[in-house]
């Protein structure tokens, strides 16, 4: 007998001991890092509401029980009876049984009152009917994203359970080793920006943090063929992290399949989702510049079969030797702070990902509390000794006087915008400007991806804002719905009535000009004198964006496509007006990094000062290293830094 196998039969014994006479056991699984109790049972457990809760306090485990198909209620009657349970007020939209783990699948517009008051609902619907209810929200925007995304997994159930049952096995194997070291070894994102990537390993475990693409700069991906990366094969990783849904850390996960992983990604629930949304895009654009895709769509399909979806601040072990927490990061739409806890109290090590630290329109800030980190790894991109960013209000104000004297121009207002999380700050910032009589009422043109991720985001209000989860929750109140925003559906002749049109607003991708719909919006509008380019997100090296923005006004065609008027080879003449208005970035300033690491409690030992240009990162190094006396790296590719 293997000693998984043993583990689950003495897991079995022990948990049987611990229950009333009266509910039994028939089986004990491990389901990626959940330990699964399915039982003959399920009514009498639900009425123990703590039961479970001091199971896992014991067993140190996170434990979820379901019922022994044998025992389930068919689903016609469990339909009848849930219903029965549930307030009408919550607005279930569909309810979907899965007999073989005793699930039902309940979507609502308001999961909250599906859930009830610490759970009281939904253990009453387990009394009632024996089935285990797991909660979804009804997208108040529809979201073809998500859609796909729940009706995929649920269509790959039976194979996503031998996935989860696979990785469960591999959590929780016995330690090989007596050696006691942590690495982490650079393999993108040091000295510049994007290509994210590390390898976090120790001497069972080895963990991919990110696999991302350099905006810019086609062909400069992460070091995965050196040897001390995955030079063996990807199958030689435990497991992959992913930090947040942005190209510059997700776009090449997919990839990981094509040559051989096979393992969990970690992530949270919207990361995933945006994850599929962008990589599938990414697919798209290279396909409509005529370069080769790195990987087919089959393989982004493969990594959403993979991910194992974590919610802030669950404690959760992804390795025989490794737990891991993620923390709200600020920054985009799920995106999160990797906390490492690593052996039995031997060392912890934090991966920032990328942080915005101050409370903006879309999120809370980063959170920073941590029990322990001996290594942080920060983020850097306004890293420099002068990367201060404008004040929110000041932002927001520059950003008014700009549309404002745009319109009065009679011109329109093109901003390029990443398709996640700045376009939702810049359309929460329109909204209220124009319900307050700041600027004018106008339409605001969205294109791209810009309403499909929006809608994503209305999906998880839980990880926006509490404020502004609170007007989403009131669909008459949810910002996203005002009348002003306008979906466009990608059509050239839509944008041309739009370009000939009224004084507008157009929020478009990408957020850098690398490709997609700006550069045609450029075409339509760039030669117009009465017109702005507003630039409202960081411009890498590299990209059409950052030669605009230092002054560029002749774009070679052929740098751009045909773009609505004519294309083909020659130079677009660029009048309209260019500015910048800074302080929108997701990313955290000088001072807000500053912050971060001060705000520490305890502080690290050691600082990893990534994904920043070098002049960013060794400023950066040299203030925490002079202002709190701690020992702090400025990381060049491919470096390895042992600890202990």
């Amino acid at each position: 007998m293997s000693t998984v196998e043993q583990q689950l039969d003495d897991l079995e014994a022990q948990i049987t001991s611990e229950l009333p006479s009266d509910i039994s056991v028939s089986s004990v699984k491990y389901e990626g890092p959940e330990l699964v109790v399915y039982t003959r049972d399920p009514k009498k457990f639900a009425q123990q509401g703590d039961l479970i809760r001091q199971l896992a306090s014991k067993l140190r485990k996170r434990i979820t029980v379901r019922p022994d198909p044998s025992v389930l209620s068919r689903p016609e009657q469990a339909r009848e009876e849930i219903m029965d349970v549930i307030p009408g007020d919550a607005g279930v939209t569909d309810l979907d049984f899965h007999a073989d783990t005793g699930e039902v699948v309940i979507e609502a517009e308001k999961p909250g009152m599906v859930i009830g008051r610490h759970g009281s609902t939904l253990r009453e619907i387990t009394k009632t009917v024996g089935w285990t209810p797991e909660v979804v929200r009804t997208p108040p925007i529809e979201s073809s994203t998500v859609s796909n995304v729940r009706s995929f997994l649920k269509q790959e159930r039976d194979e996503r359970r031998d996935i989860l049952e696979k990785v469960g096995r591999q959590i929780h194997r016995e330690e090989m080793s007596d050696d006691e070291y942590v690495r982490i070894t650079t393999l993108g994102c040091c000295r510049e920006v994007g290509r994210a990537s590390f390898i976090l390993s120790t001497p069972e475990t080895r963990i991919l943090i990110d696999c991302g693409d350099k905006p810019g700069a086609e062909g400069e991906v992460p070091y995965l063929h050196a040897p001390e990366a995955l030079g063996a094969g990807p199958q030689t990783i435990d497991a992959v992290v992913l930090t947040h849904a942005h190209l510059d850390h997700s776009a090449l996960i997919p990839l990981l399949f094509k040559y051989g992983y096979d393992g969990p990604i970690y992530c949270t629930e919207p990361t995933r989702d945006l994850m599929g949304l962008l990589t599938l895009d990414y697919l798209d654009v290279a396909a409509k510049e005529g370069r080769s895709p790195p990987y087919e769509s089959e393989q982004v399909r493969e990594a959403i079969k993979h991910c194992i979806p974590l919610e802030y601040g669950d404690v959760t072990d992804i390795a025989p030797d490794v737990k891991l927490t993620f923390h709200n990061a600020g920054h985009i739409l799920g995106s999160a702070v990797s906390h490492f806890h690593i052996g039995d109290g031997l060392y912890n090590v934090a991966f920032s990902g990328d942080i915005h630290y101050d409370d903006t329109r879309l999120f809370n800030g980063a959170v920073n509390d941590f029990p322990r980190v001996e290594t942080l790894v920060l983020e850097s991109t306004y890293g420099g000794r002068n990367d201060y960013q404008t004040d929110q209000s000041d932002s927001e104000r520059n950003l008014k006087e700009v549309i404002t004297e745009t319109y009065e121009k009679d011109g329109k207002v093109v901003i390029p915008a990443f398709a996640v999380g700045r376009s939702q700050e810049i359309m929460l910032v329109l909204e209220e400007a124009m319900r307050s009589g700041d600027i004018p009422t106008m339409p605001v043109h969205l294109d791209g991806m810009i309403w499909e991720a929006t809608a994503i985001h209305t999906t998880y209000p839980e990880y926006l804002r509490d404020d502004l989860r609170d007007r989403i929750f009131h669909e008459d109140e949810n910002p996203f719905l005002a009348e002003q925003f306008n979906h466009i559906d990608g059509g050239e002749e839509e944008r041309q009535d739009v370009a000939d049109g009224e004084p507008c607003i157009i929020l478009s991708t990408s957020g850098m000009v690398t490709g997609g719909p700006i550069m045609s919006w450029l075409g339509h509008i760039g030669p117009d004198p009465d017109s702005t380019l507003v630039f409202v997100g960081y411009q890498a090296q590299g990209t059409l964006g950052r030669r605009i923005q230092n002054g560029w006004d002749e774009i070679p065609t052929s740098e751009v496509g045909a773009m609505g008027n004519g294309g083909g080879r020659g130079t677009l003449s660029l009048n309209m007006d260019v500015e910048t208005v800074d302080g929108f970035s997701g990313h955290a300033d000088r001072a807000g990094l500053e912050n971060f690491v001060k705000t520490m409690n305890p502080r690290p030992e050691k600082v990893l000062c990534v994904h920043g240009d070098e002049r960013s990162t060794q400023d950066l190094s040299s203030a925490l290293y002079h202002d709190f006396d701690m020992r702090t790296f400025a990381p060049k590719n491919l470096e390895t830094f042992r600890f202990l």
